[in-house]
C-alpha cells in the first residue's frame, strides 16, 4: 500500500486506505492513522476526512476509528447518534457509556499492522 502523500491527488484517499484496512472487530485512532500516514499531529485532519467519507466508494469504515481513549466521539456526525455504537456492535466490540469496552485490546496500530 502505497501511504506518502505525494503519490495521492487527496490526502483523505490516503487516510480512507488506511481506515479501510481496520479489521471487523476492531477499533483505531485517529492520531494512529495520521501516523502511519506520516502525519504524527494530524488526528483533526484523519477526524475531517471521516466527516467527509460518507458516500464514498468503496465504503470507509468510519465506525471503527475512535478517539485515543477509545471514546466515540464521532458519532454525532452519523445519520444518528447511536449508529456509530450500533455498528461496531454488529461487529462484537461492546460500547459502554460512548466509550469501546476493552479498547487496549481490540487496539488495531496501522503503523504496526501494516508495517509502515
Amino acid at each position: 500500500m502505497k501511504t506518502k502523500a505525494a503519490n495521492k491527488e487527496n490526502i483523505f484517499d490516503i487516510i480512507y486506505e488506511v481506515v479501510r484496512c481496520v479489521p471487523k472487530g476492531r477499533v483505531t485512532t485517529y492520531g494512529a492513522v495520521a501516523a502511519a500516514i506520516g502525519a504524527r499531529s494530524g488526528a483533526r485532519m484523519v477526524g475531517y476526512a471521516m466527516n467527509a467519507c460518507f458516500g464514498v466508494k468503496p465504503k470507509v469504515p468510519a465506525h471503527r476509528v475512535v478517539n485515543r481513549n477509545g471514546e466515540l466521539t464521532g458519532r454525532f456526525h452519523f445519520a444518528t447518534p447511536g449508529l456509530m455504537q450500533e455498528l461496531l456492535e454488529k461487529e462484537g466490540i461492546k460500547v459502554e457509556d460512548d466509550t469501546v469496552c476493552e479498547f487496549k485490546k481490540l487496539f488495531w496500530d496501522p503503523v504496526k499492522e501494516l508495517e509502515l
